[in-house]
């Protein structure tokens, strides 16, 4: 089997195939791998992943370098309909054993610490890489656009849709005596 071949069906980085040397991939991950519903992040098309993998030292280390390209769907924080947000991420990341953490002693976290991830003893899931990086690469607040007038309080509607006429908010009685309240300074 072919490299290429190789990861048109898996997208494993496998420790056996990167203690022979170097391994290489350009990819296409299908639509619906990084979905998460709880996130409201959509995969609709193909993600391009392309790059390399390769274990650097005898202690296992392994360090991979690619770039992530296509487009996530997500849903704005303030109207809740859907936009596209265009993903164009370069990465370089390293990767220890699962089993060198915990032979680390319990200490403060330097800076090389915080930028290692771990793997099981097999190998690393590139989906799973490529998941992380897309979401990094995601604005923490989702806007369709940053103009954004949401949706009413009162009745509902997408603000930019069409105009809303609603007059304030009603307070619920049970509330109405926090109208009033001024905390003491």
């Amino acid at each position: 089997m072919s490299a290429g071949a190789y990861w048109q069906v898996s997208m494993f980085l496998s420790v056996r195939e990167l203690e022979l040397g170097k391994v290489k991939f350009d990819l296409d991950l299908p639509p619906g791998r990084i979905d998460d519903p709880e996130e409201q992040i959509r995969q609709p098309m193909p993600l391009r992943v392309t790059g390399e993998a390769e274990m650097s030292d005898t202690l296992g280390e392994i360090r991979i370098r690619g770039s992530v390209q296509g487009e996530i769907t997500c849903t704005c924080g303030r109207c809740l309909d859907a936009y596209a947000v265009p993903v164009r991420e370069s990465f370089q990341l390293v990767y220890e054993p699962a089993s060198a953490a915990s032979r680390k002693p319990e200490t403060a976290i330097s800076d090389r610490d915080a930028d290692v991830g771990y793997y099981e003893p097999d190998g690393i899931e590139l989906s799973d890489v490529v998941r992380e990086q897309v979401y990094l690469a995601l604005p923490m607040q989702r806007l369709c656009r940053e103009e954004c007038k949401g949706i009413c309080p009162v009745c509902g509607g997408n603000r930019n849709q069409e105009p809303c006429s609603c007059s304030a908010p009603r307070i619920e009685e049970r509330w109405s005596a926090l109208r009033d309240y001024h905390p003491r300074k």
